[in-house]
């Protein structure tokens, strides 16, 4: 299944290991001419169309980023690529890059599948969730595959890996221009911070949209040092730009990045408010119940003998 790697690509595993180990602000690689130019073209080809009902967000709200995770269902060229993601010799061959072993594949692509985000669209800093929501599998890597025939960095929807996510934004410690053909494979880890500022289209270049495929790997056990309690994936907010400041003169375009960066932050908040309710829910539910009691009123020796209430 290798053969759907360019062949440059296939023989550079060692190569790449030593670029990834290296990387700031934490370990990746960026690969470019990934895959067969055929294979490229295929998937280019049988993009799927943007659909709005394929554009909800964490939150439930419909915005400008779709995600189809059925790879298979596309046509051949993503059965091709999705058979490429599965096969025991590309992901040895990842674990060679990355120093990872038994790397797992996840036919469902939770999270991942087609990304596609219009033209206005960006992604707030953030760390991943760290396992997979239905299977007992830590979240290692990320992998993404841009499918754009042209992209220029002043356009916008460059792929930022970031140290600290409340720095400047000016100050992205690596960036990555999203063209054809070019895959990035990082770490997911605690401290992975990566996004992408706002997509601006070129004036006279009509609508821009910026397409990728993204596919995330799991392994079975990971270093303890590594491990932090389960959790969802974890936003930073985009600050408000350095340029609004006293006596600036606001524009439209302004005061409308304005709106929606407030109301983005409002749907966070709303959002972190009624996962943090639904928790105590549950926990008011465990602490009331029977079992919990009885096993309160058994244990009361020993925690009073250890001074603990």
């Amino acid at each position: 299944m290798l053969s759907s790697l360019s062949a440059a690509v296939r023989i550079r595993a060692s190569e790449l290991r030593k670029e990834f180990e290296r990387a700031r602000p934490f370990p990746h690689v960026v690969i470019d001419s990934f895959l067969e130019p055929a294979l490229c073209a295929g998937l280019l080809a049988e993009f799927p169309a943007f659909d709005v009902r394929a554009a909800r967000n964490e939150t439930g709200a419909t915005g400008r980023k779709a995600v189809v995770s059925q790879l298979p269902a596309l046509g051949p060229a993503y059965r091709a690529f999705d058979a490429l993601m599965r096969s025991r010799e590309f992901l040895d061959w990842t674990g060679r890059v990355t120093g990872i072993p038994d790397l797992v594949y996840d036919p469902d692509y939770i999270g991942g599948g087609t990304h596609e985000n219009l033209d206005g669209q960006d992604l707030d800093l953030h760390v991943d969730f760290n396992y997979h929501p239905s299977r007992p599998l830590h979240r290692r890597l990320n992998l993404i595959v841009f499918l754009n025939s042209r992209w220029e960095e002043s356009w916008g929807g460059c792929l930022e890996l970031r140290e600290d996510p409340w720095a400047d934004e000016e100050t992205a410690s690596s960036k990555v221009v999203p063209i054809l053909n070019r895959a990035v494979i990082f770490a997911t880890t605690e401290t992975s911070w990566h996004g992408f500022p706002q997509i601006r289209s070129p004036e006279g270049a009509g609508t821009l949209s910026r397409r990728s495929i993204a596919v995330y790997f799991y392994t079975k056990a990971r270093p303890p040092e590594q491990t932090a309690p389960s959790h969802a994936t974890v936003y930073i907010p985009r600050a408000l730009p350095s340029r609004f400041e006293a006596g600036y003169t606001l524009s439209p375009a302004d005061a409308n990045e304005l709106q929606i960066l407030i109301a983005r932050r409002d749907a966070q908040i709303r959002f972190l408010y009624e996962r943090e309710k639904e928790t105590f829910q549950v926990m008011s539910a465990t602490m009331n119940s029977p079992s919990f009691r009885i096993g309160r009123a058994l244990t009361w020796p020993l925690r009073k003998a250890l001074g603990k209430p």
